[in-house]
């Protein structure tokens, strides 16, 4: 069906009216003090929960930690495209279009109310927003329907030329009139639609203001003077970092290191109000404040953390050294039952992760941190507190934003990961990569230097082996490490002859076991293969 002039008016006026009820919930969100009721933000984090493993391996592969930019920017997609739809759909019904914006308005409560922490009061949002959206839809309605009379003559209009179709519609509109020569006050419509459009950018901009006030916490972290550790980390041994072009550094930068979890806003949460319940299976509930925390004598490290999504070769992995309170002794001083074999944490954001309890209490530097490469947490990265676990996959032990322990069993409780199919316990698998050179990087004939990093957290490299077209391993140079918990740098000298070749590694932890060259997928316990590189020597 050809459009017409009301039917382009009705979805400009489905769009304003998206406008308005998205502005008014972001405002009412802010009042209540509930962030993620927001609409977009609970829909999109309902899609992430709903979304197939497949697809959620592809969007990392694919956006890296641009993938939750990409979601939202997708679901304000198919909110544009809805409401068009529907403005057009209430020029010539209104019930249809107040039935779709009601549909709008309850798929936002119930993504609200169905995330994990939320109650009643977080449809409220949704649903002020789309009562307000639903108020605007009729305002706009009124003007369409001003000058159209039942059993009215069409209007006789004059004869364009052919192809001038288009042309005719679009006159239309800016005339008032619709393809049949129907009028509509268009006047009334374009002074409607800029109050509905101010009313609306009024109250998004009151409700994002509102809640950068209640969620800045960056005043919070600049006043935070970490204190001196009372176990620094070992000083590293020289050559620690080969300082190759193209080689990581030893040391990820705080800005550079990888991001993977699904909080489509970055919880935010001062260190004045932070709070820590240890509970469940324990002797004693403890409750800790972050001034507690920083006074219970802090230990620092240098820990390399893996995120088990990392394909072979990916860049999913960093290094850091972190300053924290030791997870163990705050577990022993709760008095930890016998039978509690898993340790669920919760973030801010409602997200769970279930740790064994035996892993962090087996003497390895388990952390509850509060400082990374010597500063407090990033935001993003979980300030005030997160856990770091090393030899453990960040799905079973790196949780952000931290604020609940939970002592309980793997048989009665399962965290949001391990829900979904990951696998239960999670330990790191050797794994190495080959960051220099490139693929199908062009080089020059004579000596090449192969490097990367090789990883096997709280187990340690032992070895790393280079080989070229498939031909005979040969052993790489391994860089000096501080501990096992890190990665270690590695590079093989490399006499580089013209022509296409392959370049592959593997590595070897200290049980003498090398990296498996079976390939599979890093669902559900980590990916594994040898990387390879296809490289042109000229």
């Amino acid at each position: 069906m050809p459009l017409r002039g009301r039917r382009v008016a009705g979805a400009l006026a489905g769009l304003i009216a998206a406008g308005v009820a998205l502005g008014v919930a972001e405002l009412v969100a802010a009042l209540i003090g509930a962030v993620r009721a927001s609409p977009v933000v609970a829909v999109g984090g309902s899609v992430i929960d709903a979304t197939p493993r497949w697809l959620k391996e592809w969007a990392i592969r694919s956006f890296g930690t641009n993938d939750k930019a990409v979601l939202i920017g997708s679901v304000l997609a198919v909110l544009v495209m809805l409401a068009l739809l529907t403005g057009m759909s209430a020029v010539r019904n209104r019930r249809v279009g107040l039935a779709g914006v009601a549909a709008l308005g309850v798929v936002g409560a119930l993504a609200a109310v169905t995330r994990p922490g939320s109650s009643l009061v977080h449809v409220a949002p949704s649903l002020v927003g789309g009562a307000a959206g639903a108020a605007a839809l009729l305002l706009l309605l009124r003007p369409l329907r001003a000058g159209v009379k039942p059993g009215a003559s069409p209007a006789v209009t004059e004869p364009h030329p052919a192809g001038s179709a288009m042309t005719d519609r679009v006159a239309g509109y800016l005339a008032g009139t619709d393809r049949n020569g129907a009028s509509y006050d268009r006047r009334a419509f374009l002074l409607t639609g800029l109050g509905a459009v101010a009313v609306g950018t009024v109250a998004g901009a009151a409700g994002r203001s509102a809640i950068r006030k209640r969620l800045e916490v960056g005043a919070s972290r600049s006043a935070i003077a970490l204190p001196a550790p009372a176990s620094a980390a070992a000083p590293l041994p020289p050559g620690t970092d080969l300082r190759l072009p193209g080689l990581s550094s030893f040391r990820t930068a705080n800005r550079d290191f990888y991001r993977i979890d699904t909080a489509l806003l970055v919880p935010q949460l001062s260190a004045k109000d932070w709070r820590l319940r240890v509970h469940g299976m324990v002797d004693r509930e403890i409750e800790l404040d972050y001034e507690t925390l920083l006074s219970r004598g802090l230990v620092e490290r240098d820990i390399t953390l893996t995120c088990v999504s990392n394909e072979v070769g990916g860049s999913l992995v960093g290094s850091a050294r972190w300053l924290g309170a030791p997870l163990a002794d705050l577990l022993r001083e709760a008095g930890v039952h016998p039978d509690a074999d898993q340790i669920l944490s919760r973030s801010e954001d409602g997200m769970t992760i279930g740790t064994p309890t035996a892993v962090v209490m087996d003497g390895r530097d388990a952390l509850l941190a509060v400082g990374m490469n010597g500063e407090p947490l990033p935001v993003r990265h979980g300030f005030p507190v997160r856990m770091v676990v090393p030899g453990l996959y960040g799905y079973v032990s790196a949780t952000k934003w931290l604020v609940e322990l939970e002592l309980t069993r793997f048989a009665d409780t399962a965290a949001y990961w391990v829900e979904r199919g990951w696998a239960e316990r999670g330990p790191i698998k050797t794994m190495t990569r080959i960051d220099t050179p490139g693929a199908f990087e062009q080089l020059r004939a004579g000596r090449v230097a192969v490097a990367g990093v090789a990883w096997a957290q709280h187990r340690g490299i032992d070895n790393v082996e280079v080989r070229v077209d498939g031909g005979p391993w040969e052993e790489a140079r391994l860089a000096p490490v501080p501990s096992t918990d890190t990665w270690r740098q590695w590079v093989f000298a490399w006499d580089a002859t013209p022509g296409e070749h392959v370049l592959e590694a593997r590595a070897t932890d200290p049980s003498g076991m090398p990296q498996t060259e079976e390939e599979a997928e890093p669902f559900p316990s980590g990916a594994t293969g040898w990387p390879e590189k296809q490289v042109l020597v000229v």
